[in-house]
């Protein structure tokens, strides 16, 4: 498989930073001080940054970054999500750990850990999504709580987080088969059973990505220009680029970016009835008899 070696190397980097910092997220620690932390590991192991350190709080179930100055911190009784994502020359590997900060609800987390556990066994070459899907919404619902419907596992290619076809958390959805040598994050996702188990827009995350090239001056220009060359397609913070552009001048122009679209923004993704969520994930290669987890 072309590239496979990166894929791996990505992966062993991912799971030492996952490791790393599952012991490092507890109460009085700052979300910016992990996403930083993550970050400054993943570039001493010889890693890039795929996209930014998502640190995602009780009913956040994806999505927040820390912005410049974020003074959020953990507090004792929450579920905190710790994703993140490492690339080796644009082959990605994607990761997810829930530090759950509630004794009351450590099982919803073993729930998620343990449908992606059985996810994994099933993925092989001719293995069909939706069947996947389905074994997941079964281990899940059979400990006792609930997927997220609308939040789904994903293909990555060389510089693509997202590239297209998805592996669900329920049955009945994306009924193609699994191809040799794809790359796929799988990520259950778990809430209480009174809960809805589905996701709507929120906030703004402080996630970025690259759109398209417009004809700009100045400082929105020299930003533009860097974005392109130190992300590429890639997702990127707005707290990295403001550092290299401080100031109410680089503010103005990271607002002309948007405003010109040519940069978007991503929404925090908020469980609908305000339910803790709990979340784990590994990435995956697919073999013709099986797969090989690369961020074990």
């Amino acid at each position: 498989m072309e590239a496979q070696e990166e894929y791996i190397k990505a992966g062993k980097i991912a799971a030492k930073v996952r490791e790393q910092i599952r012991g490092e997220v507890k109460p009085g620690v700052k979300a910016i001080d992990i996403c930083e932390r993550v970050e400054n590991l993943t570039r001493q192991l010889g890693g890039g940054i795929a996209f930014p350190c998502n640190v995602d709080i009780n009913q956040v179930a994806a999505h927040y970054v820390s912005p410049v100055g974020d003074q959020t911190t953990i507090q004792q009784g929450q579920m905190v999500k710790v994703d993140l994502g490492v690339h080796v020359d644009g082959y990605i590997a994607d990761t997810a750990v829930t530090i759950c900060l509630d004794p009351a609800l450590t099982q919803m987390v073993k729930a998620a850990e343990e449908a992606l556990a059985i996810a994994i066994k099933m993925v092989k070459a001719g293995a069909r999504a939706s069947d996947i899907g389905a074994t997941i919404e079964h281990t899940i619902k059979n400990r006792g709580f609930r997927p997220i419907r609308n939040l789904t596992g994903h293909k990555m290619s060389r510089y693509i987080v997202h590239a297209g076809r998805s592996i669900p958390n329920v049955a009945g959805y994306e009924l193609h088969r699994l191809e040799e040598d794809e790359i796929y994050a799988i990520e259950p996702f778990t809430v209480l059973n009174n809960a809805v188990g589905e996701v709507r827009d929120g906030p703004p995350s402080n996630i970025y990505r690259w759109e398209r090239k417009k004809n700009l001056e100045g400082v929105p220009k020299q930003m533009i220009a860097f974005i392109q060359q130190e992300y590429r397609t890639l997702p990127f913070a707005s707290r990295w680029v403001l550092k290299r552009f401080p100031g109410p001048e680089g503010v103005s122009a990271f607002s002309d970016l948007l405003s010109s679209r040519c940069i978007m923004g991503y929404p925090q993704l908020l469980e609908k009835t305000g339910g803790s969520v709990a979340q784990a994930e590994h990435t995956v290669i697919v073999q013709k008899d099986g797969c090989l987890v690369t961020t074990s």
